[in-house]
């Protein structure tokens, strides 16, 4: 079957679709829509790709970039799961179920339906509504947005599933990362499952992708697969022989790596040539380290740097099979990461805990535990300030590529503010699919809140979002709105001081320039309007004592101790049973 002219495709589309989502028509064509590979990288930073001024080598999708369209300028959640539930859906994390992380939500905010930490029947899938036109839907890799029967993305659209549940995993092993699970749990079209005892995460998620496509390759119909990789969430592990490119790259410190990204960014067109570098984050200065803990760090981020190249390696992998297929050219890639870089770290007694090791000569390998850190976080989040769970850019702004043999080719950044819940209206848009009406399956559904950013795309327009639109962020009490180039960002502690400020973001992304006494209109118009996102969200506010990583700890230790508590019931009540049938027979 003779793949279409993607070229058509968009500027039929551009007539027939409306950029407002809520306005959204079918266009019905006569050409084969295109597949649409969609990757996620886990915690991956602003700045970790080649393609984005990166020493890491990732040349696979630096080529599919070059093919394509770079995003520098687009913003996803601080947080895993209210990402992937907006990135699936097009709907905001406070409308989709996800206002945050389930393992993080305080016990008084799950009282409410829109802070349940999965995804809501509220919702419609991307991949139910691809499905629904003919796809057939593929995913492989982490899910996040719900453990029940129901919630499964067996059941969310997805016709074929290989999907790890949790937060994180080892990716050597079917084991926990962290002591709040008791396993690592996998599931595989709907059902758990116990992996096979050799593989890498990255390696495994490539091949059950490349299994799905090839078990339907000849049906003539095009499909949608989703790669939410493991990569580059702690533990961060990958093979020697990518953690061995890196050994010596990183011995100069983390205050080298942020400059020199720094300096990348401006030469490369990726941050405007003014731009100030943001203030990093460290708790440490390198040349205080002695120079076993230099090595022992610098290896650290060799292993990280090795995990984003592994994962391009089995990326790479996935092209070349569709290449082999026939499939490439009519296959439009998707390229981004849940959020900034993770700074969290893990102690010695957990690490022992949890059954790993931190012995410097097989860091990253099978049964070590491995991570960045705060110091390489900042390093890696260049130019950017903050990282993961911060509504600073570092934790908000992260790559985005889009490309495809006929999209159209853009040598040079594309500055235009873009957001998570953009994805999935410009995916309907690129395939031809109407969205969800205001009923779907016989219940209410909320409408997209993004915006299609196919007018970029095809360059008949510099901008999705007009002057008086706006959009709101709030995950675990760390705020932002952005509306035009600008930005108010409210960061709770540690390292924030709970105070709004108010950023130039176009000319100012790492956020050095606070204009809030310059701009006091601007500033007191976009608080209003994050008032007023607010009320219309049900956005609740966080208790003054909340720690995102201190309540994930406390749920944890809840559940642990409630299931340790039910299990010494039952076992009582069969005591108690026992003693009472004794008696009643005089056995006792």
């Amino acid at each position: 079957m003779k793949a279409p002219n993607i070229i058509h495709l968009l500027c039929l589309a551009a007539l027939c679709f409306s950029v407002n989502a809520e306005e959204f028509t079918y266009a019905n064509t006569q050409s084969t829509p295109p597949n649409i590979v969609l990757i996620l990288a886990d915690d991956l930073a602003f700045t970790d790709l080649g393609a984005f001024g990166s020493e890491i080598k990732t040349p696979n999708i630096d080529q599919l970039a070059q093919a394509g369209i770079r995003f520098s300028n687009y913003h996803t959640a601080a947080s895993c799961a209210p990402s992937r539930a907006m990135l699936l859906t097009g709907v905001g994390n406070h409308r989709n179920g996800v206002a945050n992380i389930p393992e993080a939500l305080p016990p008084e905010q799950k009282k409410h339906a829109n802070y349940q930490g999965v995804l809501g029947h509220n919702v419609v899938t991307v991949a139910t509504l691809l499905q629904q036109q003919g796809y057939h839907t593929y995913m492989s890799g982490k899910w996040h947005l719900g453990k029940t029967a129901d919630l499964l993305p067996y059941r969310r659209g997805f016709e074929r599933t290989l999907a790890m549940m949790d937060t994180g995993a080892d990716n050597w092993e079917q084991k926990p990362y962290l002591p709040i699970y008791k396993k690592a749990h996998w599931t595989a079209d709907g059902k758990e499952i116990t992996l096979q005892e050799d593989f890498y995460s990255s390696e495994l998620i490539v091949d059950s992708i490349i299994g799905f496509i090839d078990q339907n390759k000849n049906t003539g119909q095009p499909f949608f697969a989703y790669l939410p990789f493991l990569a580059v969430h702690i533990p961060v592990q990958a093979p020697k022989e990518f953690t061995d490119e890196y050994l010596d790259t990183y011995i100069k410190g983390w205050h080298h790596l942020r400059e020199n990204r720094y300096n990348s960014a401006k030469a490369i067109g990726l941050i405007p040539s003014s731009a100030a570098l943001g203030p990093g984050h460290f708790s440490e200065d390198w040349e205080s380290l002695s120079e076993q803990d230099k090595r022992y760090s610098a290896k650290r981020m060799a292993v990280y740097a090795g995990m984003i190249t592994a994962m391009d390696h089995h990326i790479g992998r996935l092209i070349d099979h569709l290449k082999a297929n026939g499939s490439f050219d009519n296959t439009i890639f998707i390229i981004t990461s849940d959020n900034g870089p993770e700074a969290a770290e893990m102690g010695p007694i957990m690490i022992a805990r949890q059954g790993y090791h931190a012995d410097y000569d097989s860091l990253g390998e099978k049964g070590s535990f491995n991570f960045i850190g705060q110091n390489f976080a900042s390093a890696a989040a260049s130019p950017l300030s903050l990282f993961k769970f911060y509504a600073g850019e570092g934790g908000l702004r992260v790559p985005l590529i889009i490309s495809g043999k006929d999209i159209p080719q853009q040598a040079a950044f594309n500055s235009a503010f873009s957001y998570v819940t953009d994805i999935t209206p410009t995916i309907l848009q690129l395939t031809g699919t109407a969205p969800a009406g205001a009923r779907y399956a016989g219940r209410p559904v909320e409408p997209i809140t993004g915006k299609s950013l196919l007018p970029i795309i095809n360059q008949q327009s510099e901008q999705v979002y007009q002057a008086n639109e706006y959009v709101g962020y709030e995950v675990a009490g760390n705020k932002a709105l952005f509306n035009g180039d600008f930005k108010i960002v409210f960061n709770r502690g540690p390292l924030g001081d709970s105070q709004w400020y108010l950023f130039n973001i176009r000319t100012d992304p790492g956020e050095t320039k606070n204009l809030t006494s310059t701009h006091p209109k601007q500033f007191q118009s976009m608080l209003n309007m994050y008032h007023e996102y607010v009320l219309n969200n049900n956005v609740l506010p966080v208790n003054a004592l909340y720690s995102q990583q201190g309540q994930v700890i406390k749920n944890g230790l809840r559940d642990v101790f409630s299931s340790q508590l039910i299990i010494i019931f039952l076992l009582f009540s069969i005591l108690i049973g026992f003693y009472t049938f004794a008696r009643s027979k005089r056995i006792l």
